[in-house]
């Protein structure tokens, strides 16, 4: 899945736990290597959802 980075804007790839519904984690921007706070979920039709937030706004 690729997310906008909420620092620099560069879109980046990121890999997704298929094991778990709901996910909350931090790491590092491939690009600008700023923290950014990741929560990934799914919803009832089992579509994946993913919000990126810079880690001084969690």
């Amino acid at each position: 899945m690729r997310v906008a980075c909420p620092y620099c804007g560069e879109r980046i790839s990121i890999a997704i736990d298929a094991g778990a519904d709901a996910q909350r984690y931090i790491e590092d921007c491939e690009v600008c290597c700023r923290p950014i706070v990741f929560e990934v979920w799914r919803d009832a039709a089992g579509d994946w959802g993913v919000a990126a937030s810079r880690e001084d706004d969690a």
